[in-house]
This record gives structure tokens, C-alpha cells and sequence, in this order.
């Protein structure tokens, strides 16, 4: 085992070609106010696998593929089910 970062997030988007929008959510209690605070960071993965939005996945830290792309979607860790009527705007 290496020693990369490796972070769970959610997929946000996947509109690009072999790319994903991955939404980190981290808590942590504030310093000072000792209240219980919410922070999420969204970065760009590569993607090889196919990800689906909603899917739950692992994302390793890599060498700069692009300008804003240095992580790759390791594995899926969660699948979204999703229904046939779900994404229609009602």
C-alpha cells in the first residue's frame, strides 16, 4: 500500500468526458465556539469506471492530469439506485 491520500466523497456531476465532480463533506467541532460545523470541498476526478451522480466512491490523490484534475476514482463504494422516474422536473 501506498501512501496517497485517499478520501471518500459523493458524485455531484458527470457531464465531462472521463472526468467527476466528487463533493467532500467533512465535520469537525469549530475551535473556539465548540459547535458542531459542516465543510465540503469539491474537487475534480478522473474517471475510468463510469460513475454515476450519487454514487459513493474512494478517490486517491495522483500526478496533475489537467489544470484542475489531481485525483482519480479508485473504486465505487456505493451505488445509487435510481428508479425510471427519478431526474424528470416535475
Amino acid at each position: 500500500m501506498n501512501n496517497r491520500r485517499r478520501i471518500i466523497g459523493v458524485v455531484t456531476s458527470n457531464k465531462m468526458t472521463k472526468t467527476v465532480v466528487v463533493e467532500i463533506t467533512r465535520k469537525y467541532r469549530h475551535p473556539l465556539y465548540k459547535k458542531v460545523v459542516f465543510s465540503s470541498t469539491r474537487v475534480k476526478a478522473h474517471d475510468e469506471i463510469g460513475c454515476q451522480i450519487g454514487d459513493e466512491v474512494q478517490i486517491v490523490e495522483t500526478k496533475p492530469m489537467s489544470r484542475e484534475k489531481r485525483w482519480a476514482v479508485e473504486s465505487v463504494i456505493k451505488r445509487e439506485e435510481r428508479t425510471a422516474d427519478q431526474g424528470v422536473g416535475e
